[in-house]
């Protein structure tokens, strides 16, 4: 039974639905007008409610998940406006409100079950600039072809891509926009939910606490390969919402080959992910000696004042096709795990697979099942700064004696209910949350509705 806090939530939920979907048939026509003038819009609402029930733990800290059972609601809403400016150039501008929480303010769990939730302590509706950016295609050949894209998501239609082009993205955008995708993991507000399945757990991306960033990426693209770099401002504190403009000490590079293919006429893909940031995040170790020494016990690895914080790591993604409604995926990552996790989550280790499948075999064709595994673990500094007291910016139980992989298992159905509402249902099991045997299982449920034109 949905409780006196939270029905006001669903019913709100439920009355955006109706307005959106009331309003989808004039949006084509709209949109149709706004497409011959060169200009291009989406809109997209994202409200998920998700809980869990009591679950047993030995000890809580500061940063643990609620043994008690509790159940949160978060919701964002993005308009995607964008303007044609000259041959291959497009103007992109993404208001954005987001509000709610996550369940215990998103702290706990390192592969936090919910994507749309943020490290933010205030669940009041707040509108902000999500991203504004230029995007400039540049032509390799004057013989090579060109595809015709169609209109979607910071994306112009009827717009003519070189196949062999060098595209420049400058502006504030996500790296997740342009770095680490996939084909059935990678979007939780229609795919699967956890962020260690949204994204490399362990590519600790540079991103203020809504996984925005300022910088510049470059894309060179021929058929069948692709090179990406982009380099990019890193929040002033972790997980923070300001940005250091301290470039020459605060930044992170990111470098991404990409290998397309087909397996008997089934398309896949191939990624290798590198990357480098620069920070003031603190040393795991050297908090621990300060510790051990009297110098400083407060262990702080999260608002340090100097530089000098480097964290490099490397990633694997890869999807495959295997029949024309199944598609199965794998993802690995890993990190030096010396300096404190900065932007993301902590995580240092992670593999995590699965296989979505397409509704078609049940007259559902626009339908997704999909099922997945996580495991990721941590650094044994990090493991030994949570041990003895410290706190990271997502997870600290005070201690962690005995210490075990986070084991996620992930399922949802999205069911499309009009052309532009689908509603999904997802459960996901936790095993060992923050890394801690001596807390959990914990039981996930969630129910989300995603509204898109």
């Amino acid at each position: 039974m949905i409780s006196a806090v939270t029905r006001p939530a669903g019913i709100l939920l439920l009355l955006l639905c109706q307005g959106f979907m009331a309003f989808s048939q004039p949006a084509d026509s709209l949109h149709n007008n706004l497409r011959e003038a060169n200009w291009n819009y989406h809109f997209q609402f994202t409200g998920i409610m998700q809980g869990h029930p009591d679950f047993q733990a030995a000890y809580t800290g500061r940063n643990s998940m609620s043994t008690a059972a509790e159940q949160d609601f978060s919701v964002t809403t993005t308009l995607f406006l964008g303007r044609r400016l000259w041959k291959g150039a497009g103007l992109y501008f993404n208001p954005e409100i987001a509000g709610g929480k996550g369940m215990s303010s998103t702290l706990g769990i390192a592969g936090f079950p919910n994507g749309e939730c943020f490290r933010i302590g205030d669940p009041s509706p707040t509108l902000y600039i999500g991203r504004i950016f230029i995007r400039q295609h540049f032509s390799l050949s004057k013989t090579a072809g060109s595809d015709t894209v169609s209109t979607d998501l910071n994306q112009l239609g009827n717009e003519r891509v070189p196949s062999r082009r060098i595209t420049l993205t400058a502006g504030k955008f996500s790296l997740a926009d342009i770095f680490d995708n996939n084909a059935c993991s990678h979007d939780p507000r229609t795919q699967f939910m956890n962020w260690a399945l949204m994204s490399n757990g362990a590519w600790d991306y540079p991103a203020n606490t809504r996984g925005y960033t300022w910088g510049f990426a470059l894309e060179f693209v021929i058929p069948g390969y692709a090179i990406r770099f982009a380099e990019t401002t890193e929040p002033l504190v972790a997980n923070g919402s300001e940005f250091d403009w301290n470039v020459t000490k605060a930044r992170g590079e990111t470098l991404e080959l990409e290998k397309d293919f087909s397996v008997k006429g089934k398309k896949g893909a191939v990624r290798l992910l590198l990357y480098q940031n620069q920070s003031r995040a603190g040393s795991y170790r050297k908090a621990i000696n300060n510790l051990l020494s009297g110098v400083d016990t407060l262990m702080n690895v999260n608002t340090q004042t100097t530089y000098g914080g480097i964290k490099y790591g490397v990633g694997l993604n890869a999807d495959q096709a295997l029949t024309e409604n199944a598609t199965a995926f794998l993802r690995a990552g890993w990190n030096d795990g010396q300096s404190a996790s900065w932007a993301f989550t902590e995580i240092d280790q992670t593999l995590s697979g699965g296989i979505t499948f397409k509704g078609k075999r049940w007259k559902r064709p626009n339908d997704i099942f999909g099922i997945a595994g996580i495991v990721n673990g941590i650094s044994k500094d990090h493991w030994d700064f949570l041990n003895y007291g410290g706190y990271g910016f997502l997870i600290g139980d005070g201690k962690l004696p005995h210490y075990g992989t986070e084991e996620i298992l992930e399922t949802y159905y999205s069911a499309q209910i009009t052309k532009s509402l689908w509603l999904s249902a997802d459960y996901q099991y936790v095993q060992n949350p923050a890394y801690n045997r001596d807390r959990g299982p914990i039981n996930v449920w969630a129910l989300r509705a995603h509204v898109q034109f």
